[in-house]
């Protein structure tokens, strides 16, 4: 049986399974078109911009009774071209984005096991990034308790690339050997808050180094006034030959005010902590890493900084202005503009500026299972963003894409 018999299969069983259990599916299209002039990085004189179409596809199903959520979400990744038309490879892409049980030790609490997505406050250390194809999701245990307005969770994972009889050395790129970690959350009338502890160990050949990272997450919201603060510390240990001491930090405030019901204005400024001319020195790293986030939400949409870029560099600070408008009952616009400065000195010949990035995002909602969104971004660079990128052309940088999301359920009951 292929990957997609197998899954009806399984479907068809649980449908007729689920008398006295809900059961769901739905289903996911989203084709994006993106034309990239400096996405990411500055574009060379020498070379042409890009352009494709990217597509995620995936089919949910989720089975509900009172002491157990049995959820699964498959999903394939691809850029239209990919594979050729007359396909005959068994290899179809798909891959499980999600596969978990829930189930309930009493009332209060519950445990979660399997690969799941983890997403915390404003996705600043653990978000799921969805604006990728791709997105995130975690192998591990959570334990969940939950009491009025006090929540508390508990996540631990550890990874291996393969079963073996011998060693424990991870070669899996791009993730961690293990981590555990601890969010407790309050809610009050106009407050919340949020305390986070995460301990991340990364694997360096055959040694597994272990940062400490805790901070807090702030709401305070009134009928037309809301500001909320990020406030963060990293400690412990880099995963690097020189076993360098961590010391960094991000500190983060941003207050809106609601105009009228359809305008909203908001100001901001995050700085995250970085090393003097873009490297650790003396046993120190005190560039700030926030790791798991939703980093594409933060610090501009074009991904110039901590989207698989910028560790360990020269940190950043980042002060903008955001301004959201409700067109109609179907459409919004959103607009930024941020203006990015090194939050140390990247040498001795540029200053600390780097530029200053314009975000436009335009949103449609066509039905209920269909939104369509577009974007303009554009980066005007500085000469200390040239040297940091190590890409003194001096072009025009910018981005635009279309995307439709179509999101049905196809059954429920």
């Amino acid at each position: 049986m292929t990957k997609i018999s197998k899954l009806l299969f399984f479907v068809f069983i649980a449908t007729i399974s689920t008398a006295h259990a809900q059961f769901k599916i739905d289903a996911e299209i989203r084709p994006r078109f993106e034309y990239r002039h400096g996405f990411s990085d500055l574009i060379p004189d020498n070379a042409d911009p890009a352009a494709f179409i990217s597509q995620r596809t995936r089919l949910n199903t989720s089975y509900l009774t009172n002491n157990l959520n049995f959820y699964i979400s498959l999903q394939d990744v691809r850029v239209w071209g990919d594979v050729p038309q007359l396909n005959i490879s068994d290899d179809s892409g798909l891959t499980v984005h999600q596969a978990f049980a829930e189930f309930l030790l009493n009332p209060d609490i519950s445990v979660k096991l399997g690969r799941q997505e983890v997403s915390y406050d404003d996705q600043r250390i653990f978000g799921s990034v969805n604006w990728a194809q791709q997105a995130r999701s975690h192998d591990m245990v959570l334990f969940k308790y939950r009491k009025n307005a006090f929540k508390l969770d508990v996540g631990m994972a550890l990874n291996q690339d393969k079963e073996a009889n011998t060693g424990t050395i991870l070669t899996t790129p791009k993730t961690y050997k293990a981590m555990q970690f601890a969010w407790l959350h309050k809610d009050w009338t106009n407050f919340s808050g949020s305390l986070l502890f995460l301990n991340n160990g990364k694997q360096f050949k055959n040694q597994t180094k272990y940062s400490q990272t805790i901070g807090t997450h702030l709401i305070y919201k009134e009928t037309k006034f809301a500001a909320n603060a990020n406030l963060y510390y990293q400690f412990g240990k880099d995963a690097s030959l020189a076993d360098n001491d961590l010391n960094a930090y991000l500190l983060g405030l941003e207050g809106s005010y609601k105009v009228t019901n359809n305008t909203l204005l908001a100001l901001g400024i995050e700085l995250q902590s970085g090393n003097e001319n873009g490297a650790p020195s003396n046993g120190k790293n005190k560039a700030f890493s926030p790791f798991y986030g939703t980093n594409h939400k933060f610090n501009g949409f074009m991904d110039y900084f901590y989207v698989g870029n910028h560790a360990n560099n020269v940190g950043l600070l980042d002060i903008y202005a955001k301004a959201n408008f409700k067109l109609n009952a179907k459409s919004s616009l959103t607009a930024f503009v941020h203006q990015f400065s090194a939050a140390e000195d990247i040498n001795n010949t540029v200053s600390k500026n780097l530029g200053t990035e314009l975000d436009l995002v335009y949103g449609y909602n066509l039905s209920k299972d269909i939104k369509i969104n577009a974007g303009y971004s554009q980066m005007f660079a500085s000469k200390g963003m040239e040297v940091l990128k190590g890409n003194s052309d001096g072009n025009t940088n910018n981005w635009g894409w279309l995307m439709v999301t179509i999101k049905p359920t196809l059954f429920s009951k």
